[in-house]
């Protein structure tokens, strides 16, 4: 079977140069250009292989004035720009495509639904402002670092709770394991664990149980890391560096060892191609890729360890890189969008309020009063208001739309809140099973480890009674 051939997305920060720029990843040949995108790290990602989504920095690279700019892929100079209430930096969204998060300056988290554009939910995450933000591999849990080195877990079922309870708080785990700022997270997809690792300019990459919320491992670095990447194939993890850079190590976090091990650094393998600070990594079938200040663009066979392609960029440096399918960049005269294809729509920039008095009305309290005006209303009917008005009962058509108007939106609301409703309720069910299932293979693990050790004992038990 022939695999889909790859294309290559990056960003600057401020290049008008470089803007959003597409590259064949085989070829070398540039498929798309959008000189007007300016985003800071981790702002920039693909919805469902059909939508460039994008946080936006100013001319002058302050982070004043925030917007979200979303391309498709199709028409990609017809942007839907999203103004919203402060800068956003760091976005993330579901595999479903469905849920997209942005991180601020000021430390507030937004929660948006592309399908209907509503912010869901804004809340104060962190103190510091946040750099990093991502959905753990199944989605149910947001995991987010700030500039002080603090990384939060938050459970998705709490954040999404249509009625704001308080009974829950969303907050899961508070992990201050680095002494500077974040700049990087992944999540390891493993059998056993959940596992998620963090990278700090401190020089260390720790790797935490986001369930439990323990410290799994510790590496150290003589460098400040100022990235990190993963490649599932080869099990790899990638560090980029201050001074260009790129640490390569094989990533194995067996607990045989225990809790919070200790793992130097300076016996990775070193991969030196460029002259700056390593700002972007990004991984795909076969290759690391690698973005630097010295305003160049790297692609690594991840199997003997050479440079393949490099890009030289001559002014401006790329904040982010991500990889697509090479189909999703052509034009709709050359590629023919699947079944799946789905609409967002533009980004609200205020909390949706399901149970606000000042915009609902219930259905009691509106008989009520137009009984009292002698008032006849058809509340079966769900378009316009129908109604019978006897007398000099006529100046009072423009209130009874009014009021209709809010009947309307007070339907409008419970149906989405019983949708989202049920919609958590599912992802729940999916949690529930998912931890049943990870305390269940940690048991089997766990049996497993010491079996292996008790047996190896007992090896060494026998050999040491046949020594004359």
């Amino acid at each position: 079977m022939v695999e889909e051939r790859e294309a290559l997305v990056a960003c600057s920060d401020q290049s008008m140069r470089i803007g959003v720029t597409i590259w064949d990843m085989k070829t070398g040949e540039k498929i798309i250009h959008i000189p007007t995108c300016s985003s800071p790290p981790f702002g920039l990602l693909c919805l469902r292989n059909q939508f460039l989504v994008a946080s936006q920095l100013n001319k002058h690279g302050s982070m004043g004035g925030g917007s979200i700019v979303v391309w498709p892929l199709n028409k990609p100079h017809q942007p839907i720009m999203n103004n919203t209430v402060e800068a956003i930096g760091p976005i993330s969204c579901t595999k479903d495509g469905i849920y997209l998060v942005g991180g601020g300056l000021s430390g507030n988290a937004y929660i948006w639904n592309v399908i209907n554009g509503k912010l869901l939910k804004t809340w104060a995450a962190h103190y510091k402002s946040i750099k990093h933000i991502m959905f753990s591999n199944d989605d149910s849990l947001l995991v987010s670092g700030s500039a002080d080195g603090m990384l939060c877990v938050w459970s998705m079922i709490s954040l999404l709770d249509v009625e704001e309870s308080e009974s829950y708080n969303p907050l899961l785990h508070h992990l201050p394991g680095h002494m500077s700022s974040i700049t990087g997270l992944l999540a390891i997809p493993c059998n056993c664990y959940s596992f998620i690792i963090s990278s700090a300019i401190d020089g260390t990459c720790k790797v935490w149980d986001f369930i439990t919320g323990k410290l799994v491992q510790t590496q150290g670095y003589p460098l400040a890391i100022t990235c990190i990447a993963l490649h599932e194939g080869e099990s790899l993890l990638f560090c980029g560096t201050e001074n260009g850079t790129i640490f390569v190590n094989k990533l194995d976090i067996g607990l045989e060892d225990g809790f919070n091990s200790i793992i130097r650094g300076d016996q990775s393998l070193e991969l030196k191609g460029h002259s700056g600070a390593i700002i972007a990594l990004t991984s795909s079938r076969t290759s690391l890729i690698s973005s630097s200040e010295d305003c160049t663009i790297c692609i690594w066979d991840v199997i003997n360890w050479t440079i393949t392609r490099r890009f030289n960029l001559e002014k401006g440096k790329v904040t982010n890189l991500v990889v697509i399918l090479r189909s999703s960049a052509l034009s709709t005269s050359n590629h023919t969008r699947g079944s799946n294809q789905y609409n967002i729509s533009p980004l609200g920039k205020s909390p949706l309020q399901i149970n606000g008095h000042s915009e609902t009305t219930s259905l009691n309290s509106l008989c009520r009063l137009f009984k009292e005006k002698q008032t006849h209303i058809d509340l079966r009917s769900t378009g316009l208001l129908r109604q019978s008005i006897y007398g000099p009962q006529k100046a009072h058509v423009s209130m009874a739309m009014t009021m209709q108007m809010k009947v309307d939106k007070n339907i409008e609301n419970r149906s989405w809140a019983t949708k989202m409703a049920k919609h958590v309720m599912v992802i729940n069910r999916k949690m529930q099973s998912r931890l049943l299932d990870l305390i269940h293979r940690r048991l089997f693990c766990t049996n497993k480890i010491n079996s292996q050790k008790r047996g190896m004992v007992s090896m060494k038990q026998r050999k040491g009674i046949k020594k004359p």
